[in-house]
């Protein structure tokens, strides 16, 4: 795989793709309300990963015309980041797709319940929790995950961050990526709230918008049985891929091939 373009990295996810989609959609909006304009794709990440791990997709939905924002989750629990996320979609004028990756599964299926502009949810090798499911016993459900052996603590003056022990990481994280990619990766991952996995659901949006699935067949954070019984109980269109916890990453065309039919089956 090609290695991440080094610094497409933290500053361009993170900035540059805020402002492109920004000037896409206001451009877009006087050439192209009249002719259906392209929704825009708000791609959320995941715990112990930034706006960065989205790179190789967003610039594949650019290159296709797409408006596309890469915010920053938060990671401090699953309410006050889907919070995050609605405000958000709110400034986004028009139709809306909404993409989470891992923990940013569980995000977007709460900040969507509160955003009728979504108009689809694209699920990444994530977790789909229903209302009131707790994110930590939802993981435990199906064997195959090996994440909690390999977190360790990193207690600071307000709480408890948890973090992938980075000898353990390109294991548990990102086994089709190459050594150098992975130890980036790890260098750079976000920590998060030790509470955010005992939060519970307040939503599942997937109930009521049409939603898409991505299932890592390869996957050692969460488990693709339980990846592949969330993506049934939504009523998912599903794709598997023989991938890591990173198919956006290790799988960037594949993912955005997803992404990109979730966008024109709810703009017929």
């Amino acid at each position: 795989m090609r290695r991440l373009r080094t610094a497409l990295l933290v500053l361009a996810a993170t900035g540059a793709l805020l402002t492109t989609a920004a000037s896409t959609g206001s451009a877009g909006t006087a050439t192209e309300e009249s002719h259906h304009p392209k929704p825009t794709v708000v791609l959320v990440h995941g715990a112990f990963a930034d706006a960065s791990s989205w790179a190789e997709t967003a610039s594949r939905l650019q290159r296709q015309g797409y408006p596309v924002v890469v915010p920053a989750n938060p990671l401090r629990g699953l309410t006050q980041d889907a919070d995050y996320v609605a405000a958000v979609i709110k400034s986004i004028p028009g139709p809306v797709v909404l993409v989470g990756h891992s923990y940013g599964g569980a995000v977007i299926s709460t900040a969507a319940a509160s955003s009728p502009q979504v108009k689809a949810l694209v699920y990444v090798a994530a977790f789909v929790p229903d209302t009131g499911e707790v994110l930590g016993e939802l993981a435990g459900r199906f064997p195959g995950s090996e994440l909690v052996p390999a977190l360790k603590q990193l207690p600071h003056s307000t709480g408890v961050d948890l973090y992938i022990d980075p000898t353990k990481f390109r294991h548990v994280f990102t086994a089709d990526l190459s050594p150098s990619t992975s130890a980036l990766l790890a260098a750079s991952q976000r920590p998060i709230n030790a509470t955010l996995f005992a939060d519970a659901a307040p939503a599942a949006a997937w109930r009521t918008i049409p939603s898409w699935a991505v299932v890592a067949k390869q996957d050692r954070a969460i488990s693709p049985d339980l990846e592949r019984f969330e993506a049934k109980r939504a009523n998912s269109k599903t794709v598997e891929l023989d991938s890591s916890h990173v198919p956006m990453l290790s799988h960037p065309d594949e993912v955005t091939r997803v992404i990109t039919t979730a966008a024109r089956a709810t703009a017929k």
